[in-house]
């Protein structure tokens, strides 16, 4: 009996390893082990994926799959939802392959991992900041890019989202009487961001801001120009009683 179940389990694990035989020791064929390393992101086997990634960079001498295997190496990593990692191998494949059809791509793909890490003014300040360099350098290197549109709605959304943070900071320093620093975010948003929809808020914040450190004529500059520039606006109201007590 005991010797009957030692011939199952054996019998068990010779067809189990069989179903499991690794592609790489057939022919080198670069289109299906491709193929094969995307199902196993898809199943999650991401190793395993790699290593015959990896095998298509070192094998193909004709250079004709290796980029796409140094694309889907970032793909992979991407997938796992290791941002880092994912950026390291799309700068990789545009160091590698600066001219490849598929450069602007890599490009786009880098600025995307950072951009899906906005969630808040709070908290995706940063990763808006970097999605931000990364788009206006795909436009930049590669102006005849397929994503331009995309990536132009991104830096709206990057740019704006940048604002609220300058003046989520602002406001925070305002609150305690912070006015220097609190002037230098508003005044950010001022100088780099006027296109934004914390612009006419910045402008009313910094005129109060000055206000309360008696720099009256400054103050006037700031609520004047709201109130010129942004009359329908609900803060030009605000502005105008402002400038009445000052």
């Amino acid at each position: 009996m005991k010797k009957t179940f030692l011939v199952l389990i054996s019998v068990f694990l010779l067809f189990g390893c069989a179903g499991k035989k690794d592609i790489r020791e057939g022919q080198f064929d670069p289109k299906a082990w491709l193929s094969r390393a995307d199902a196993l992101v898809k199943d999650e086997e991401f190793e395993e994926a790699r290593r015959l990634l990896f095998e298509v960079k070192n094998r193909d001498l004709t250079k004709k799959y290796a980029p796409i295997a140094q694309l889907k190496l970032g793909e992979s990593y991407e997938a796992e939802e290791k941002p880092d990692e994912a950026i390291n191998e799309y700068k990789r494949f545009i160091r590698l392959y600066p001219d490849h059809p598929q450069a602007s791509y890599a490009q786009y793909k880098i600025a995307m991992v950072y951009f899906k890490q906005i969630e808040s003014p709070k908290k995706g300040a940063g990763g808006a900041r970097k999605a931000l360099r990364e788009f206006q350098k795909l436009l930049r290197d590669y102006p005849r890019n397929p994503y331009r549109e995309a990536a132009k709605l991104r830096i709206k959304k990057c740019r704006n989202l940048i604002a609220d943070y300058e003046m989520l900071v602002g406001r925070y320093y305002y609150r305690r009487g912070s006015y220097n620093a609190a002037a230098g975010r508003f005044s950010e948003v001022i100088q780099n961001f006027p296109e934004t929809k914390s612009y006419p808020e910045a402008l009313y914040m910094l005129g109060l801001v000055y206000r309360e450190m008696g720099k009256k004529d400054l103050a006037k500059k700031y609520l004047d120009a709201l109130v010129n520039k942004f009359p329908r606006n609900p803060l030009s109201k605000k502005a105008k009683e402002t400038l009445s007590s000052l």
